[in-house]
């Protein structure tokens, strides 16, 4: 499939809806998710206009990390169903015009892979140096994993340790070993022979790690210290990466999107540039505005739109100038963002319109997250026992540690919670949302009878900006042209401008709760899309709270 694509930057053009497949759709009605389900619904994403489908990890797992923890990267995990189901998928998807790519995890594996279980079988198996392990009595180092705890787990009946960045049971590969890395890379040419169209790249920038495996000074109360200032995007990490992109990726015309936190702005031309390891990466910079720290959910920030927005500008421009970016909103990983950006008291559809219309035209490749098209809100849980995600759990108990109490531990999370994307996706008003006639694994979110995939004013708005872009009289312009900021607005307006051969198109938005008057920036010659009822003159517009406006 790939090949029989001309253009080598296709991916610039396309619409990329990422699906989160134990939410998505149940067609066996067990509760979970499925790929018949993903299947079953592509007319609705058809008619979305969606062009590229992004499926988070579908591979055999325990699903501790649901599903970024793999067991074994060549079958499907059964609750998902098969690998024959998965081709019927691909090829259905093929018939609509619908490209898919996968998640690609090749940081750490599942502890019940078939690598980790003959390390830990036998000291002296070659298996032993596909992980990290470390002889001694005692942890190696006081680095604390993503998840919380120490980075290091004791090898039962053995003075040793092995190495996980993120969960224990998802120990960290050796990528200094090349053996390990050719078997990656044959695997992943593997699944691009199949035709799939690319991948998104699952925590890549932790490949690399210090290899003096040094202490560092403590930043918590465990006497711990955060292990991304010796694993993440590390010196060294630039041969693996080239190497990965040589001995896979250049040999298809395929779409790459790095997951690359800890990346400064002045690394974009490495990862991004014409020579760059991926074709975009995501920038985080300001999807993480509401915490000082991805990681540390208790480490709140009293954030500013105007703070928002520096970031968006800066982001937007580093992108720009190195290569291509892929703009988001939300993501698995991510809490709702109407409840994330928008103040309470104004988390409406409009609301959410008005967000959709600020990020689906700035320079790059659009991501929508499955139900960010319905203006889904977050999940308020009242117990921490309702919470599946795994680092939910840890940023409970180490909020209660760093001296918070069980009520502003549960708000953090409620706030911040991977598992408020997670909910299941709302397909109408019926018990269960029409996502399944069984109990869901994870409850729904409370407002799914009002806010589902029946009769909904955001969806039918999403439609409107998706044609826009594809398929209008300024689509060049919204897909290729340059983008620059106006300064000359309040604060909390967003305005910029995307110019492609001397043609411009204008995007306003108002990201604040007053009421805003703009000074536009030339006459308005057609209104291309609005959130609100407008109220304008010939030279000025005033914006109610999160309002936008595109016009050329």
């Amino acid at each position: 499939m790939n090949n029989s694509i001309v253009d080598k930057n296709w991916w610039k053009d396309e619409v990329i809806y990422q699906v989160y497949p134990k939410s998505f759709k149940d067609s066996n009605n067990d509760g979970i998710g499925d790929i018949p389900g993903i299947k079953e619904k592509l007319p609705y994403l058809k008619e979305l206009g969606i062009t590229t489908l992004w499926i988070c990890p579908i591979f055999k797992s325990p699903m501790v990390d649901n599903g970024y923890d793999i067991s074994d990267f060549e079958d499907i995990n059964p609750e998902f169903g098969t690998m024959l189901e998965f081709d019927e998928l691909l090829a259905e998807a093929k018939s609509l015009g619908i490209k898919i790519i996968l998640d690609l995890v090749i940081n750490h594996t599942s502890d019940e892979h078939e690598w980790f279980q003959k390390a830990l079988a036998d000291k002296n198996s070659k298996y032993r140096d596909y992980y990290i392990f470390k002889e001694g009595k005692e942890e190696p180092n006081n680095w604390r994993s993503i998840f919380g705890g120490s980075v290091w787990e004791k090898v039962p009946g053995e003075d040793c340790y092995y190495l996980h960045v993120f969960d224990k049971r998802q120990p960290d590969l050796n990528w200094e070993n090349e053996e390990v890395r050719q078997a990656l890379y044959a695997m992943i040419n593997r699944w691009l022979e199949k035709g799939i169209a690319g991948f998104r790249i699952d925590s890549i920038t932790f490949i690399k790690k210090d290899q003096d495996y040094s202490s560092l000074p403590a930043d918590g109360v465990d006497g711990l210290v955060s292990c991304k200032n010796k694993t993440r995007n590390r010196p060294g990490i630039e041969s693996f990466l080239s190497e990965l992109r040589r001995e896979t990726f250049d040999k298809y015309n395929c779409v790459t999107v790095g997951e690359a936190p800890g990346v400064p702005y002045e690394e974009f031309p490495q990862f991004i540039g014409d020579d760059g390891y991926f074709s975009m990466i995501f920038d985080f910079h300001y999807a993480d505005i509401d915490v000082e720290s991805g990681s540390d959910w208790f480490k709140r920030t009293n954030w500013t739109t105007a703070e928002f927005k520096e970031l968006l500008m800066n982001s937007q421009h580093a992108l720009q100038d190195a290569g291509w970016g892929a703009n988001f909103l939300e993501n698995h990983d991510q809490p709702r963002v109407l409840s994330k950006l928008v103040k309470e008291g104004f988390r409406t559809p409009e609301s959410a319109m008005g967000l959709a219309s600020m990020y689906f035209f700035l320079r790059g490749t659009p991501f929508i997250y499955q139900g960010q098209e319905l203006g889904m809100l977050n999940a308020e849980r009242t117990s921490i026992q309702q919470f599946d995600d795994i680092s939910s759990i840890d940023n409970y108990y180490r909020s209660i540690e760093e001296g918070f109490t069980p009520k502003e531990a549960l708000d953090f999370v409620n706030l911040r919670s991977r598992d408020n994307t997670r909910t299941p996706m709302p397909w109408n008003s019926s018990q269960y949302g029409g996502f399944s006639e069984h109990e869901p694994w994870l409850a729904m979110t409370e407002e799914y009878p009002e806010i589902n995939g029946k009769s909904n004013s955001v969806l039918e708005f999403y439609k409107q900006i998706i044609d826009l872009r594809q398929n209008s009289n300024v689509s060049s312009i919204l897909k290729r042209g340059s983008i620059e900021f106006l300064t000359d607005v309040s604060d909390n307006v967003v305005a910029y401008e995307r110019s492609l051969e001397n043609q411009k198109v204008y995007s306003i938005t108002n990201l604040g709760t007053n009421v805003e008057e703009v000074q536009l920036p030339k006459a308005i010659d057609k209104i291309l899309l609005h959130t609100h009822e407008l109220n304008r003159t010939e030279s000025k517009i005033t914006l109610l709270p999160y309002q936008s406006i595109l016009f050329n």
